[in-house]
């Protein structure tokens, strides 16, 4: 397994053992990570803290040019907001624990020119389908519906 999904993994896994929503990311710029969060919306009372976001905003401000070299890992498949910030920095390539529990904008980040690869990780799947049977509304609430 990759050091950095492996990474991103024990970021959801905190946000599991916190009470909020088991998805984290890291963000890597020539082989080291420079921000890894996870899903804090419930922990901090945000509308806006995915794993992705949280991850950018530990990141800190990166001068443009360091966006369009990095990685950015996430357990799960980015949702319309992450995507956009993915656009919106130019960050060129996205790893993704998995898909099967929610599809997020893949297709969006391919049209626009990012990689995008799917690793179907079996422990990104396990720990997302173990907290959706467990608070499916919180998951609701996540995900907008």
């Amino acid at each position: 397994m990759d050091r950095f999904m492996q990474a991103a993994i024990a970021e959801a896994e905190q946000g599991y053992a916190e009470g909020g929503i088991p998805i984290g990311s890291v963000i890597v710029h020539n082989g080291a990570i420079i921000g890894r969060g996870h899903n804090r919306r419930v922990q901090k009372g945000s509308a806006i803290l995915h794993g992705e976001m949280d991850a950018l905003e530990n990141a800190g401000r990166q001068p443009a040019a360091v966006y369009r070299e990095s990685v950015l890992y996430t357990t799960l498949s980015p949702c319309p907001m992450c995507s956009g910030a993915i656009l919106l920095y130019g960050i060129p390539k996205v790893i993704i624990g998995e898909n099967r529990t929610f599809m997020g904008e893949e297709e969006l980040l391919r049209s626009r020119g990012v990689e995008v690869q799917v690793l179907q990780d079996s422990r990104c799947i396990a720990l997302m389908e173990r907290f959706i049977a467990e608070k499916p509304e919180l998951w609701n609430e996540d995900i907008g519906v």
